[in-house]
Protein backbone atom coordinates (compact mmCIF):
# COMPACT_ATOMS: atom_id res chain seq x y z
CA UNK A 1 0.00 0.00 0.00
CA UNK A 2 1.43 3.45 -0.80
CA UNK A 3 2.72 5.40 2.18
CA UNK A 4 0.00 8.02 1.75
CA UNK A 5 -2.68 5.32 2.04
CA UNK A 6 -1.35 3.81 5.29
CA UNK A 7 -2.59 6.76 7.36
CA UNK A 8 -6.01 7.36 5.85
CA UNK A 9 -8.46 5.21 3.95
CA UNK A 10 -11.74 6.28 2.38
CA UNK A 11 -14.34 3.58 2.90
CA UNK A 12 -17.94 3.26 1.70
CA UNK A 13 -20.51 0.85 3.11
CA UNK A 14 -23.77 0.05 1.32
CA UNK A 15 -26.28 -1.70 3.62
CA UNK A 16 -29.93 -2.68 3.33
CA UNK A 17 -30.93 -3.19 6.99
CA UNK A 18 -29.93 -2.22 10.52
CA UNK A 19 -28.06 -5.46 11.21
CA UNK A 20 -26.20 -5.32 7.89
CA UNK A 21 -25.25 -1.68 8.50
CA UNK A 22 -23.81 -2.73 11.85
CA UNK A 23 -21.92 -5.62 10.25
CA UNK A 24 -20.66 -3.55 7.32
CA UNK A 25 -19.49 -0.54 9.33
CA UNK A 26 -17.79 -2.66 11.99
CA UNK A 27 -16.22 -4.88 9.34
CA UNK A 28 -14.79 -1.80 7.65
CA UNK A 29 -13.14 -0.72 10.90
CA UNK A 30 -11.84 -4.23 11.63
CA UNK A 31 -10.24 -4.99 8.27
CA UNK A 32 -8.36 -1.71 8.08
CA UNK A 33 -5.03 -1.48 9.96
CA UNK A 34 -5.30 -0.26 13.54
CA UNK A 35 -3.07 2.76 12.86
CA UNK A 36 -5.17 3.84 9.89
CA UNK A 37 -7.56 6.76 9.96
CA UNK A 38 -10.83 5.82 8.28
CA UNK A 39 -13.23 8.20 6.57
CA UNK A 40 -16.48 6.25 6.40
CA UNK A 41 -19.42 7.14 4.14
CA UNK A 42 -22.56 5.11 4.72
CA UNK A 43 -25.27 4.43 2.15
CA UNK A 44 -28.58 2.82 3.13
CA UNK A 45 -30.27 1.02 0.26
CA UNK A 46 -33.90 2.06 0.11
CA UNK A 47 -36.29 -0.85 0.60
CA UNK A 48 -38.60 -2.65 2.99
CA UNK A 49 -35.90 -3.01 5.67
CA UNK A 50 -34.30 0.44 5.47
CA UNK A 51 -33.50 1.19 9.12
CA UNK A 52 -35.34 3.90 10.99
CA UNK A 53 -33.45 6.60 12.92
CA UNK A 54 -34.28 4.73 16.16
CA UNK A 55 -32.80 1.49 14.82
CA UNK A 56 -29.65 3.31 13.72
CA UNK A 57 -29.27 4.84 17.18
CA UNK A 58 -29.72 1.42 18.77
CA UNK A 59 -27.06 -0.11 16.51
CA UNK A 60 -24.69 2.56 17.79
CA UNK A 61 -22.33 2.61 14.81
CA UNK A 62 -21.76 6.01 13.27
CA UNK A 63 -20.28 7.32 10.03
CA UNK A 64 -18.81 10.54 8.68
CA UNK A 65 -21.83 10.75 6.38
CA UNK A 66 -24.95 8.65 6.01
CA UNK A 67 -27.71 8.85 3.42
CA UNK A 68 -30.49 6.77 1.92
CA UNK A 69 -30.17 5.82 -1.76
CA UNK A 70 -31.65 3.65 -4.47
CA UNK A 71 -29.39 1.24 -6.31
CA UNK A 72 -29.07 3.63 -9.24
CA UNK A 73 -28.33 6.58 -6.97
CA UNK A 74 -25.57 4.56 -5.34
CA UNK A 75 -24.06 3.63 -8.68
CA UNK A 76 -24.11 7.26 -9.66
CA UNK A 77 -22.29 8.14 -6.43
CA UNK A 78 -19.66 5.52 -7.25
CA UNK A 79 -19.31 6.97 -10.76
CA UNK A 80 -17.70 10.11 -9.36
CA UNK A 81 -15.28 12.54 -10.94
CA UNK A 82 -12.53 9.93 -10.86
CA UNK A 83 -14.78 7.00 -11.56
CA UNK A 84 -14.35 5.26 -8.22
CA UNK A 85 -15.08 7.79 -5.60
CA UNK A 86 -17.25 9.69 -3.23
CA UNK A 87 -19.53 12.66 -3.62
CA UNK A 88 -16.60 15.06 -3.32
CA UNK A 89 -14.87 13.37 -6.24
CA UNK A 90 -12.19 11.72 -4.13
CA UNK A 91 -11.80 7.99 -4.65
CA UNK A 92 -12.79 5.30 -2.19
CA UNK A 93 -10.18 2.74 -1.23
CA UNK A 94 -12.58 0.10 0.09
CA UNK A 95 -16.24 -0.62 -0.61
CA UNK A 96 -18.17 -2.97 1.71
CA UNK A 97 -21.38 -4.42 0.27
CA UNK A 98 -23.50 -5.37 3.30
CA UNK A 99 -26.53 -6.63 1.38
CA UNK A 100 -28.58 -9.72 0.67
CA UNK A 101 -27.06 -11.92 -2.04
CA UNK A 102 -29.20 -10.51 -4.85
CA UNK A 103 -28.25 -6.97 -3.91
CA UNK A 104 -24.56 -7.86 -3.91
CA UNK A 105 -24.87 -9.46 -7.35
CA UNK A 106 -26.68 -6.45 -8.78
CA UNK A 107 -24.05 -4.07 -7.44
CA UNK A 108 -21.21 -6.23 -8.76
CA UNK A 109 -22.67 -6.06 -12.27
CA UNK A 110 -23.56 -2.38 -12.06
CA UNK A 111 -20.13 -1.46 -10.69
CA UNK A 112 -18.43 -3.82 -13.12
CA UNK A 113 -19.93 -1.87 -16.00
CA UNK A 114 -18.84 1.46 -14.47
CA UNK A 115 -15.29 0.30 -13.82
CA UNK A 116 -14.69 -2.00 -16.77
CA UNK A 117 -12.06 0.29 -18.29
CA UNK A 118 -10.64 1.56 -15.00
CA UNK A 119 -7.83 -0.21 -13.20
CA UNK A 120 -8.04 2.12 -10.21
CA UNK A 121 -11.12 1.17 -8.28
CA UNK A 122 -12.00 0.33 -4.66
CA UNK A 123 -11.37 -3.09 -3.16
CA UNK A 124 -14.84 -4.65 -2.96
CA UNK A 125 -15.62 -6.63 0.20
CA UNK A 126 -18.74 -8.61 1.11
CA UNK A 127 -19.84 -11.41 3.41
CA UNK A 128 -22.53 -12.54 5.83
CA UNK A 129 -23.99 -10.91 8.95
CA UNK A 130 -24.04 -14.11 10.99
CA UNK A 131 -24.65 -17.84 10.88
CA UNK A 132 -25.03 -19.23 7.35
CA UNK A 133 -27.60 -21.98 7.80
CA UNK A 134 -29.62 -21.81 4.58
CA UNK A 135 -29.18 -21.14 0.87
CA UNK A 136 -25.43 -21.71 1.15
CA UNK A 137 -24.73 -22.25 -2.56
CA UNK A 138 -27.25 -19.64 -3.72
CA UNK A 139 -25.99 -16.92 -1.39
CA UNK A 140 -22.33 -17.64 -2.06
CA UNK A 141 -22.61 -17.62 -5.84
CA UNK A 142 -24.52 -14.33 -5.68
CA UNK A 143 -21.57 -12.88 -3.74
CA UNK A 144 -18.90 -14.27 -6.06
CA UNK A 145 -17.03 -11.55 -7.91
CA UNK A 146 -16.10 -9.41 -4.91
CA UNK A 147 -12.40 -9.09 -4.17
CA UNK A 148 -12.95 -10.47 -0.66
CA UNK A 149 -15.79 -12.74 0.43
CA UNK A 150 -15.49 -12.84 4.20
CA UNK A 151 -16.14 -16.06 6.12
CA UNK A 152 -16.91 -15.59 9.81
CA UNK A 153 -15.18 -18.80 10.92
CA UNK A 154 -12.81 -21.56 9.89
CA UNK A 155 -15.82 -23.80 9.25
CA UNK A 156 -17.45 -21.25 6.94
CA UNK A 157 -14.19 -20.63 5.05
CA UNK A 158 -13.89 -24.34 4.30
CA UNK A 159 -17.52 -24.57 3.18
CA UNK A 160 -17.28 -21.45 1.03
CA UNK A 161 -14.19 -22.65 -0.82
CA UNK A 162 -15.77 -26.07 -1.40
CA UNK A 163 -18.85 -24.49 -3.02
CA UNK A 164 -16.79 -22.26 -5.33
CA UNK A 165 -14.44 -25.05 -6.33
CA UNK A 166 -17.39 -27.36 -6.92
CA UNK A 167 -18.86 -25.11 -9.63
CA UNK A 168 -15.53 -24.12 -11.13
CA UNK A 169 -15.52 -20.62 -9.64
CA UNK A 170 -12.31 -19.06 -8.32
CA UNK A 171 -12.25 -19.49 -4.49
CA UNK A 172 -9.35 -17.07 -3.95
CA UNK A 173 -11.61 -14.30 -2.61
CA UNK A 174 -12.71 -16.35 0.42
CA UNK A 175 -11.02 -14.86 3.50
CA UNK A 176 -11.42 -16.14 7.03
CA UNK A 177 -12.28 -13.51 9.64
CA UNK A 178 -14.76 -13.49 12.55
CA UNK A 179 -17.99 -11.71 13.38
CA UNK A 180 -17.01 -8.05 13.77
CA UNK A 181 -19.32 -7.29 16.70
CA UNK A 182 -17.95 -9.81 19.21
CA UNK A 183 -16.41 -8.49 22.39
CA UNK A 184 -17.36 -7.32 25.84
CA UNK A 185 -16.38 -8.52 29.28
CA UNK A 186 -16.09 -12.26 29.88
CA UNK A 187 -18.73 -13.83 32.12
CA UNK A 188 -17.57 -13.81 35.75
CA UNK A 189 -20.34 -15.83 37.42
CA UNK A 190 -23.93 -15.54 38.58
CA UNK A 191 -25.34 -12.06 39.02
CA UNK A 192 -27.97 -10.84 41.42
CA UNK A 193 -30.62 -11.24 40.27
CA UNK A 194 -29.82 -14.22 38.06
CA UNK A 195 -30.91 -13.13 34.57
CA UNK A 196 -32.24 -15.33 31.76
CA UNK A 197 -32.45 -13.73 28.31
CA UNK A 198 -34.36 -15.14 25.36
CA UNK A 199 -32.99 -13.67 22.12
CA UNK A 200 -35.95 -13.52 19.75
CA UNK A 201 -35.66 -13.71 15.97
CA UNK A 202 -37.96 -11.98 13.47
CA UNK A 203 -38.63 -15.03 11.29
CA UNK A 204 -37.58 -18.11 13.29
CA UNK A 205 -39.93 -19.74 14.01
CA UNK A 206 -42.48 -18.22 11.68
CA UNK A 207 -45.80 -19.74 12.79
CA UNK A 208 -48.12 -18.31 15.42
CA UNK A 209 -48.33 -21.69 17.13
CA UNK A 210 -44.57 -22.05 17.54
CA UNK A 211 -43.98 -18.44 18.57
CA UNK A 212 -46.80 -18.65 21.12
CA UNK A 213 -45.31 -21.87 22.46
CA UNK A 214 -41.89 -20.26 22.98
CA UNK A 215 -43.44 -17.24 24.67
CA UNK A 216 -45.53 -19.47 26.97
CA UNK A 217 -42.48 -21.49 27.97
CA UNK A 218 -40.48 -18.34 28.68
CA UNK A 219 -43.29 -17.00 30.89
CA UNK A 220 -43.60 -20.41 32.60
CA UNK A 221 -39.87 -20.34 33.35
CA UNK A 222 -40.31 -16.93 34.95
CA UNK A 223 -43.12 -18.25 37.15
CA UNK A 224 -41.10 -21.33 38.15
CA UNK A 225 -38.15 -19.14 39.14
CA UNK A 226 -39.57 -15.98 40.75
CA UNK A 227 -36.09 -15.01 41.98
CA UNK A 228 -34.80 -14.75 38.43
CA UNK A 229 -35.18 -11.87 36.02
CA UNK A 230 -36.48 -13.21 32.69
CA UNK A 231 -36.05 -10.94 29.67
CA UNK A 232 -37.42 -11.24 26.15
CA UNK A 233 -34.86 -9.42 23.98
CA UNK A 234 -36.53 -8.02 20.85
CA UNK A 235 -34.84 -6.80 17.70
CA UNK A 236 -37.33 -4.18 16.55
CA UNK A 237 -40.49 -2.40 17.57
CA UNK A 238 -43.84 -3.00 15.82
CA UNK A 239 -43.85 -1.39 12.38
CA UNK A 240 -40.09 -1.69 11.94
CA UNK A 241 -38.29 -4.30 9.87
CA UNK A 242 -34.84 -5.71 10.24
CA UNK A 243 -32.98 -8.19 8.03
CA UNK A 244 -35.97 -10.57 8.04
CA UNK A 245 -39.69 -9.82 7.95
CA UNK A 246 -41.52 -10.32 11.26
CA UNK A 247 -45.18 -11.03 10.66
CA UNK A 248 -46.03 -11.96 14.27
CA UNK A 249 -44.16 -9.69 16.69
CA UNK A 250 -43.87 -11.03 20.21
CA UNK A 251 -45.12 -7.64 21.44
CA UNK A 252 -48.56 -8.55 20.03
CA UNK A 253 -48.51 -12.10 21.37
CA UNK A 254 -47.56 -11.06 24.88
CA UNK A 255 -50.65 -8.83 25.07
CA UNK A 256 -52.74 -12.01 25.35
CA UNK A 257 -50.53 -13.47 28.09
CA UNK A 258 -50.33 -12.71 31.79
CA UNK A 259 -46.61 -12.59 32.56
CA UNK A 260 -45.34 -12.37 36.15
CA UNK A 261 -43.54 -9.28 37.51
CA UNK A 262 -40.07 -10.78 36.88
CA UNK A 263 -40.75 -11.03 33.12
CA UNK A 264 -40.31 -8.09 30.76
CA UNK A 265 -39.51 -7.04 27.22
CA UNK A 266 -36.21 -5.31 26.46
CA UNK A 267 -34.70 -3.59 23.44
CA UNK A 268 -31.32 -2.00 22.91
CA UNK A 269 -27.82 -3.09 21.97
CA UNK A 270 -27.25 -6.83 22.37
CA UNK A 271 -23.90 -6.21 24.00
CA UNK A 272 -25.52 -4.14 26.74
CA UNK A 273 -28.03 -6.90 27.42
CA UNK A 274 -25.29 -9.55 27.56
CA UNK A 275 -23.52 -7.46 30.20
CA UNK A 276 -26.20 -8.61 32.65
CA UNK A 277 -26.99 -12.08 31.26
CA UNK A 278 -26.42 -15.34 33.17
CA UNK A 279 -28.14 -17.63 30.66
CA UNK A 280 -28.77 -16.85 26.98
CA UNK A 281 -31.53 -18.84 25.30
CA UNK A 282 -32.41 -18.78 21.60
CA UNK A 283 -33.56 -20.89 18.69
CA UNK A 284 -30.64 -20.03 16.40
CA UNK A 285 -29.83 -16.34 16.76
CA UNK A 286 -26.33 -15.03 16.10
CA UNK A 287 -26.63 -13.72 19.66
CA UNK A 288 -25.67 -17.26 20.70
CA UNK A 289 -22.23 -16.72 19.17
CA UNK A 290 -21.87 -13.36 20.93
CA UNK A 291 -22.79 -15.06 24.19
CA UNK A 292 -20.39 -17.97 23.66
CA UNK A 293 -17.60 -15.54 22.90
CA UNK A 294 -18.08 -14.09 26.38
CA UNK A 295 -18.34 -17.60 27.88
CA UNK A 296 -21.90 -16.96 29.04
CA UNK A 297 -23.92 -20.20 29.47
CA UNK A 298 -25.83 -20.51 26.19
CA UNK A 299 -28.73 -22.73 25.14
CA UNK A 300 -30.02 -23.43 21.64
CA UNK A 301 -33.54 -24.80 21.99
CA UNK A 302 -34.58 -28.23 20.71
CA UNK A 303 -38.27 -27.92 21.66
CA UNK A 304 -39.36 -27.40 18.04
CA UNK A 305 -36.92 -30.00 16.73
CA UNK A 306 -33.40 -29.69 15.37
CA UNK A 307 -34.21 -28.65 11.81
CA UNK A 308 -32.62 -26.81 8.94
CA UNK A 309 -35.62 -24.50 8.63
CA UNK A 310 -34.96 -23.29 12.18
CA UNK A 311 -31.21 -22.95 11.76
CA UNK A 312 -30.46 -24.71 15.04
CA UNK A 313 -28.92 -27.61 13.12
CA UNK A 314 -25.88 -25.33 12.80
CA UNK A 315 -25.26 -25.93 16.52
CA UNK A 316 -25.10 -29.73 16.31
CA UNK A 317 -21.96 -30.73 18.20
CA UNK A 318 -21.81 -27.46 20.15
CA UNK A 319 -22.95 -28.90 23.47
CA UNK A 320 -25.53 -26.11 23.67
CA UNK A 321 -28.65 -27.95 22.51
CA UNK A 322 -31.29 -28.32 25.25
CA UNK A 323 -35.03 -28.00 25.88
CA UNK A 324 -37.10 -25.78 28.14
CA UNK A 325 -37.86 -28.79 30.37
CA UNK A 326 -34.13 -29.19 31.00
CA UNK A 327 -33.71 -25.46 31.67
CA UNK A 328 -36.65 -25.42 34.07
CA UNK A 329 -34.93 -28.23 35.98
CA UNK A 330 -31.70 -26.24 36.30
CA UNK A 331 -29.60 -27.51 33.39
CA UNK A 332 -26.54 -25.39 32.50
CA UNK A 333 -24.92 -26.26 29.17
CA UNK A 334 -21.18 -26.74 28.69
CA UNK A 335 -20.04 -25.83 25.15
CA UNK A 336 -17.64 -28.07 23.26
CA UNK A 337 -14.34 -26.14 23.01
CA UNK A 338 -13.37 -27.58 19.63
CA UNK A 339 -16.72 -26.66 18.11
CA UNK A 340 -16.53 -23.16 19.56
CA UNK A 341 -13.01 -22.66 18.20
CA UNK A 342 -14.14 -23.61 14.70
CA UNK A 343 -16.81 -20.90 14.88
CA UNK A 344 -14.25 -18.16 15.52
CA UNK A 345 -15.84 -17.15 18.82
CA UNK A 346 -13.42 -18.54 21.41
CA UNK A 347 -12.36 -15.69 23.70
CA UNK A 348 -8.78 -16.95 23.99
CA UNK A 349 -6.95 -14.02 22.40
CA UNK A 350 -7.27 -15.27 18.83
CA UNK A 351 -10.06 -12.82 18.09
CA UNK A 352 -7.60 -9.95 18.34
CA UNK A 353 -5.86 -11.16 15.17
CA UNK A 354 -8.91 -12.58 13.36
CA UNK A 355 -9.01 -9.72 10.83
CA UNK A 356 -5.27 -9.45 10.18
CA UNK A 357 -5.32 -11.61 7.06
CA UNK A 358 -8.15 -9.58 5.52
CA UNK A 359 -6.24 -6.38 6.25
CA UNK A 360 -3.11 -7.74 4.59
CA UNK A 361 -5.06 -8.79 1.51
CA UNK A 362 -6.69 -5.38 1.20
CA UNK A 363 -3.31 -3.67 1.54
CA UNK A 364 -1.83 -5.93 -1.15
CA UNK A 365 -4.72 -5.25 -3.52
CA UNK A 366 -4.45 -1.49 -3.04
CA UNK A 367 -0.72 -1.69 -3.78
CA UNK A 368 -1.16 -3.98 -6.80
CA UNK A 369 0.89 -2.71 -9.76
CA UNK A 370 -1.36 -1.54 -12.57
CA UNK A 371 -4.44 -1.46 -10.35
CA UNK A 372 -7.14 -4.08 -9.90
CA UNK A 373 -8.63 -6.40 -12.52
CA UNK A 374 -12.26 -6.02 -13.63
CA UNK A 375 -14.94 -7.45 -11.36
CA UNK A 376 -15.76 -10.96 -12.59
CA UNK A 377 -18.88 -12.52 -10.99
CA UNK A 378 -19.56 -16.20 -11.58
CA UNK A 379 -23.07 -15.40 -12.79
CA UNK A 380 -23.17 -13.84 -16.23
CA UNK A 381 -25.73 -13.78 -19.06
CA UNK A 382 -23.87 -16.82 -20.38
CA UNK A 383 -23.74 -18.91 -17.17
CA UNK A 384 -27.18 -18.02 -15.74
CA UNK A 385 -29.36 -16.58 -18.53
CA UNK A 386 -32.57 -17.67 -16.81
CA UNK A 387 -31.67 -16.38 -13.35
CA UNK A 388 -29.43 -13.32 -13.55
CA UNK A 389 -31.77 -10.95 -15.45
CA UNK A 390 -34.44 -11.25 -12.76
CA UNK A 391 -31.93 -10.58 -9.98
CA UNK A 392 -30.68 -7.43 -11.70
CA UNK A 393 -34.12 -6.22 -12.74
CA UNK A 394 -35.15 -5.91 -9.08
CA UNK A 395 -32.62 -3.08 -8.91
CA UNK A 396 -33.61 -1.63 -12.31
CA UNK A 397 -30.52 -3.02 -14.06
CA UNK A 398 -30.29 -4.82 -17.40
CA UNK A 399 -28.23 -8.02 -17.77
CA UNK A 400 -25.23 -5.94 -18.88
CA UNK A 401 -25.41 -3.77 -15.73
CA UNK A 402 -26.88 -0.69 -17.43
CA UNK A 403 -30.07 0.99 -16.11
CA UNK A 404 -33.24 -0.44 -17.58
CA UNK A 405 -35.43 1.82 -19.72
CA UNK A 406 -37.90 3.66 -17.53
CA UNK A 407 -35.77 3.24 -14.38
CA UNK A 408 -36.18 6.06 -11.84
CA UNK A 409 -33.81 8.92 -12.54
CA UNK A 410 -30.77 8.66 -10.28
CA UNK A 411 -30.00 12.35 -10.46
CA UNK A 412 -33.41 13.69 -9.40
CA UNK A 413 -33.46 14.42 -5.66
CA UNK A 414 -36.71 13.40 -3.96
CA UNK A 415 -39.01 16.35 -3.34
CA UNK A 416 -41.29 16.74 -0.31
CA UNK A 417 -44.20 15.00 -1.98
CA UNK A 418 -42.09 12.02 -3.05
CA UNK A 419 -40.68 11.74 0.46
CA UNK A 420 -44.15 11.72 2.02
CA UNK A 421 -45.42 9.17 -0.50
CA UNK A 422 -42.34 7.00 0.07
CA UNK A 423 -42.81 7.00 3.85
CA UNK A 424 -46.51 6.24 3.47
CA UNK A 425 -45.81 3.37 1.07
CA UNK A 426 -43.23 1.88 3.40
CA UNK A 427 -45.63 2.14 6.32
CA UNK A 428 -48.40 0.51 4.27
CA UNK A 429 -46.07 -2.33 3.34
CA UNK A 430 -45.10 -2.96 6.94
CA UNK A 431 -48.76 -2.79 8.01
CA UNK A 432 -49.67 -5.31 5.32
CA UNK A 433 -46.91 -7.70 6.36
CA UNK A 434 -47.67 -7.61 10.08
CA UNK A 435 -51.44 -7.20 10.13
CA UNK A 436 -53.14 -8.00 6.82
CA UNK A 437 -51.04 -10.96 5.63
CA UNK A 438 -51.51 -13.05 8.82
CA UNK A 439 -55.29 -12.50 8.68
CA UNK A 440 -55.46 -13.58 5.04
CA UNK A 441 -53.31 -16.63 5.83
CA UNK A 442 -55.61 -17.68 8.67
CA UNK A 443 -58.69 -17.20 6.49
CA UNK A 444 -57.10 -19.42 3.85
CA UNK A 445 -56.70 -22.18 6.42
CA UNK A 446 -60.39 -22.21 7.37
Amino acid sequence: MPASATKALRVAVLADSDTRWKWGALTASRVCPADTEIHLDGYLLRGRATPTPRQLREVGVGADSLREVTALEFLRAMDGARGDGARDGKPYDVLVLALVGGGVQAMLHGLGRLWRDRAERPVVVTGYVGVVYEKLADGLLLRHGADLVLANSRQDAERFRAVYEGVGADPAAVTEVALPFLGGAAYAGDRDPYTVVFAAQPSVPDSRKDRTYLLDRLIRHARLHPGREVLLKLRSRPGEHTTHIEELPYQKLVQRADPPPNFRLVYGHMGDVLDRTDLLVTVSSTAALESLHRRIPTVVLTDLGVREVLGNHHFVGSGCLASWDQLDAGHRPVPDPEWVARQGVAADGGYDTAFDEAGKRIAALLARPGGLPPLAPYYTPATAPGYLPGILARHHLAPDGTPLPGAPAADRPPGPVRQVVRRAARGAYRHGVQRVAPVIRRMGEL
